[in-house]
């Protein structure tokens, strides 16, 4: 790809149907996309499930894929192999796409401030799963979505970009996670370029998002 030694090199981790990982790959491959991402090529699709959908999705991309299976694997073996597979990639930003598995403690921290996350639900509210209908029982107004870098702590890193949307009368958990999801097809790109534009700083545990660097003439 033309230019591609000056864009920061992605990899993406799905467990399932890839529905993030498709956004991501949109914005970097098709210029008329909602939020293109200029500054970054996808240098593999890493799943640890070989049944993922989003394998085969990533293929009609042209990106490569590794099907890195977890099952039956100890945890700190898996992100041992992981953490190798994604240095001999020259990863500089591992995204999290619906990857459905704890990661070590050790592999976090060897990325930290390099990986990141979206989660649906607008943190520090409603971490872990089932958001949606979560909300609903709880009877919200407001639900949303979250992109952060990832740490130790479950949902609990530096938080990037939110998005929210009302709660309707009448939602169900599908209703509201399909209005939820469409931010998150918005938000991952934009948070993607901030950091390939080195736009994102995390001082005191907080992100900053810097200003673009004035154009010389």
């Amino acid at each position: 790809m033309s230019g591609s030694a000056h864009k920061k090199r992605l990899a993406i981790l799905i467990s399932g149907r890839g529905s993030n990982m498709r956004a991501l790959l949109d914005a970097v491959y098709n210029p008329l996309a909602p939020v293109p991402v200029t500054t970054a090529e996808v240098v593999a699709v890493i799943s640890n499930r070989a049944d993922a959908a989003g394998l085969g999705i990533a293929q009609q991309f042209g990106v490569a894929t590794i099907n890195h299976p977890s099952q039956g694997v100890a945890r700190d073996v898996y992100d041992a192999e992981l953490h190798r597979i994604l240095t001999d990639l020259r990863v500089d930003l591992v995204c999290l796409a619906g990857f459905m598995r704890i990661l070590s403690e050790k592999l976090v921290l060897d990325w930290a401030g390099k990986m990141v996350n979206i989660h649906p639900s607008l943190l520090p509210n409603y971490k872990g799963l089932d958001t949606h209908a979560r909300v609903l029982a709880n009877g919200g107004v407001e639900h949303g979505c979250t992109t952060h870098f990832v740490t130790p702590g479950m949902d609990e890193g530096p938080i990037i970009l939110q998005a929210a949307c009302p709660v309707l009368p009448g939602d169900t958990p599908d209703t509201l996670g399909g209005r939820v999801l469409a931010l998150e097809h918005q938000i991952y790109p934009e948070t993607v370029q901030l950091f390939c534009q080195d736009r994102l700083r995390i001082k005191n545990g907080r992100v900053e998002i810097l200003d673009l660097p004035a154009v010389k003439n």
